[in-house]
Order: structure tokens, then C-alpha cells, then sequence
């Protein structure tokens, strides 16, 4: 089946690569230290800015300080960080498709987890610092779709989460989704749901997906 489009857009944690572990022991660290019960904030952490699932725990003013906490601990982590099936080969072999990151991760998180997992950067990311708003917003899609100069409904955005798959559709993007983070039931806002990249080919004009 071939999926058509002028750009591909790229998220990036749970997609791309995988931090799960190191994510998850550093939540914990840090939930404990605000009182904060880790399972419901990484029930749906998933995804989204960290600055925004923060907020929906602690009062405002808080925000700021406990979002540099979690961050930095987080950025003293490197365990367990790998490429997801099939992302790396996908991404080394675009045969001149424009692509873009678009990513919940601040700079410098995408910046160590990458190289730690070998990913190749496009020129055009954009990340957490960028957008006013975060996913489920749709700012962070619109704005890579811009950047590449193509229309956004002339995209394909992948993505592994539900919030995620919420921002590409409402930046009219077409959205595939990967089964690597989540449960095919809760990707169904997906127009098309696969469980790894090694199903996914780029062509020139589009991607080209193999039974899965």
C-alpha cells in the first residue's frame, strides 16, 4: 500500500527511539519528591511536554522549578536509550522525501538520546521549546509543515500515543501510527496503525507500507 505525501513528519520518543526505562525511573524519582503518585503521572505523561503533564499535577508558581527538577534528572541518564525497529534504516534511506522531527523533548534531551541511539537528525525539528502549546496541540506539526514549505495536509505525521495522534490530525496531516508505546485500541484516532518502521518505505512521492 502506498501512502502519498510531499513531507514526513517525524515523532520522535516512542517512535524513533526508545527511553522508556530511563523516563520511568526518573518520573518516580521525582514523584516521590513532590508527593505525587508516579503511576497516574506517567499514565498519561506519555507524549505530551513535560511542562504540561507538571502542570496538571502541581499550582502554577510550582511549575517552572519542578519541571527543571524532572528535566535534570532525566539528563543525567543515558540507560536503556535504543533506535525502535526499522527507524534508522527508514530515516538513512528518505530517497529525497523532505522529513522533520517533531518532538515533546526539550533540545538537549533530544540532542543526548539520539546520539545515543543513532538516530539521524533532519535539519528541520522542532521541539518543545518552540511551540507555545504542546501535543495535543497541533503548533508543533503546523510549524514543521511550514519549515518544509509543504502544506500539512499534504503530510504524514507517525506517532506511537494517543495525544500525538490527536496533533497530526488536527493539523490535518495524514497520521500512521506504531504500536511500540501503546495498544493498537487506544491509536484508533490513527488513519493507519502498523507495529514497527521495518514495515515502512520511503519513496520519493510517499511511503510505501509492506504487509504488516
Amino acid at each position: 500500500m502506498i501512502l502519498p505525501c510531499a513531507a514526513v513528519l517525524f515523532d520522535v520518543d516512542g517512535t524513533l527511539v526508545d527511553s522508556t526505562p530511563l523516563v520511568e525511573r526518573a518520573a518516580r524519582e521525582w514523584a516521590a519528591e513532590y508527593g505525587i503518585d508516579p503511576d497516574e503521572f506517567l499514565s498519561d505523561a506519555h507524549g505530551r511536554r513535560t511542562v504540561d503533564r507538571v502542570a496538571d499535577f502541581l499550582p502554577p508558581k510550582e511549575v517552572h522549578d519542578a519541571t527543571a527538577r524532572l528535566d535534570a534528572l532525566e539528563a543525567v541518564r543515558t540507560d536503556g536509550i535504543t533506535a525502535l525497529p526499522g527507524a534508522v534504516d527508514l530515516l538513512a534511506n528518505m530517497n529525497g522525501l523532505p522529513c522533520a522531527f517533531v518532538t515533546s523533548m526539550d533540545r538537549a534531551q533530544l540532542k543526548l538520546r539520539t546520539e545515543v541511539a543513532g538516530v539521524p537528525v533532519p535539519q528541520v525539528v522542532v521541539t518543545a521549546e518552540d511551540v507555545p502549546t504542546g501535543k495535543p496541540d497541533p503548533s508543533g506539526y503546523l510549524k514543521a509543515a511550514r519549515s518544509l514549505g509543504v502544506d500539512p495536509s499534504d503530510c504524514i505525521v507517525i506517532e506511537d500515543a494517543p495525544a500525538g495522534i490527536a496533533a497530526g490530525r488536527a493539523a490535518g496531516a495524514t497520521v500512521l501510527a506504531v504500536t511500540t508505546s501503546h495498544d493498537s485500541a487506544v491509536l484508533t484516532g490513527a488513519d493507519r496503525i502498523i507495529h514497527y518502521l521495518t514495515h515502512v518505505t520511503s519513496t520519493p512521492t510517499g511511503l510505501l507500507l509492506a504487509d504488516d
